[in-house]
């Protein structure tokens, strides 16, 4: 109970993540991995637990194996515990052979989990995003408020409002109108230059939103920031909580106050690894106050025979044998070999820098055996015609782009580079 309310959460995770393209592949966007042993979803689980929300249904979608999977190994609730769970949800077709139509509909597509459960209140929240936040407060806020729905917002400069929903708010933060992604904005009260975005978080009285998603879908709506929040802006009670006020114990004064980040993009998923890096990082990923839960880790601890190391992150199971690394993140079980270089780089699970190879500004994705002497990220023309680069000049080398070679050939390779 959270201000004597019994709470539901519906996290949605069906998301394609069409431009993360190759990373999504053949997984769904949440399911992304991120940093050294987490994946994108393990935020908005982690805040929920932490906040004391411990029944969730996340609702996937699009290539969800890997997320159900890595949900199932991660995210198993102790079944003595009632209403403890993390409950993975496909499309029920229950109009027919469809899939989900938007967000509303996914949630509506479950109305029977909200009955069954009778809330007081659902917290609909994204995947998709970097962040902390204590929910418990938005609540009291919610509550507080005597708020029909209240919806998480942060301010955006006005050049970026065609990217988020958009709150137009009086002096009480009363959201007095909702328009989804506008080309231009009203600026927010007491702040020119920026408008009040939603972050795609909401709280709803339950009966609320039974009775809205029921009439939404009698009319044909089917998403909540393009159709049911506009329409409730002017029959309810919504709020705009900032997040901004929000308050997570053990962050350090050197962390951006308010840190989040819509890692929708792949140069905005590449900078946010970033944000994590180094003695005094934007986003500090070990906060023993608020965790963010990763999945279990069996790897043995990774081993530097030698080399050099600048300003990076080696996961578990990796093996640094005479490379150089400078701003480099490697994830569980990367092998980087003798005369190697990676310069801001991200290397997934598994891969193999081969010796004397050249890495710079790139994404390797998992299972990939880089041969020896290959250069990547140092013609993006070159580039272009193998991988894909991103706006910003990041190359993406997708799984098993470079399959695994023989011990054999390795051994060839080696007695060839030494001969030379």
């Amino acid at each position: 109970m959270i201000a004597g309310k019994n709470v539901l959460a519906f996290v949605m995770a069906g998301g394609e993540g069409s431009r993360l393209h190759p990373l999504t592949a053949d997984r769904c966007k949440p399911s992304v991995p991120f940093n050294g042993k987490h994946r994108i979803v393990d935020f908005v689980l982690s805040n929920l637990v932490n906040s004391e929300i411990y029944s969730i249904y996340l609702l996937v979608q699009y290539k969800s194996q890997s997320l159900i999977e890595h949900v199932r190994q991660s995210w198993t609730m102790t079944r003595f515990i009632p209403h403890h769970f993390v409950t993975v949800v496909p499309p029920q077709m229950i109009n027919g052979r469809q899939w989900f139509q938007g967000t509303a509909d996914a949630v509506y597509q479950n109305l029977h989990l909200m009955e069954s459960f009778q809330p007081d209140l659902v917290a609909v929240f994204g995947a998709d995003h970097i962040y902390r936040m204590d929910v418990r407060q938005m609540i009291q806020f919610h509550v507080r408020h005597g708020a029909d729905v209240t919806v998480a917002t942060l301010p955006v400069p006005l050049a970026q409002t065609s990217s988020f929903g958009i709150a137009n708010v009086d002096e009480r933060r009363r959201i007095r109108e909702f328009v989804e992604k506008p080309p231009i904005a009203q600026p927010m009260p007491g702040k020119p230059g920026y408008a009040l975005a939603s972050m795609g978080n909401y709280i709803f009285d339950a009966d609320v939103l039974m009775r809205e998603l029921r009439r939404a879908h009698e009319t044909g709506e089917s998403d909540f920031g393009k159709h049911i929040l506009p329409r409730m802006a002017r029959t309810h009670r919504l709020m705009a909580y900032d997040f901004h006020d929000n308050v997570i114990p053990g962050v350090h004064p050197y962390e951006e106050h308010g840190y989040w980040r819509d890692v929708g993009t792949i140069d905005a998923y590449f900078q946010a690894h970033f944000d994590t890096l180094g003695a005094t990082p934007r986003f500090r990923m070990t906060n023993r106050c608020w965790p963010i839960y990763a999945s279990p880790d069996q790897a043995e601890s990774a081993q530097i025979e030698n080399g050099v190391i600048h300003h990076s992150t080696i996961g578990s199971g990796s093996i640094i044998n005479g490379g150089r690394l400078d701003h480099a993140m490697l994830r569980r079980s990367v092998h980087v070999e003798e005369g190697a270089v990676l310069e801001h780089c991200i290397v997934m699970e598994r891969s193999v820098i081969g010796r004397g190879a050249r890495v710079r500004r790139a994404i390797i994705d998992e299972d990939n055996h880089i041969p020896p002497g290959e250069t990547i990220g140092h013609d993006l023309e070159r580039d272009r015609q193998r991988f894909h680069v991103s706006e910003g000049g990041i190359v993406v080398v997708p799984k098993c782009a470079f399959p695994a070679v023989s011990s054999s050939a390795r051994v060839q390779d080696r007695e060839l580079a030494m001969a030379s």
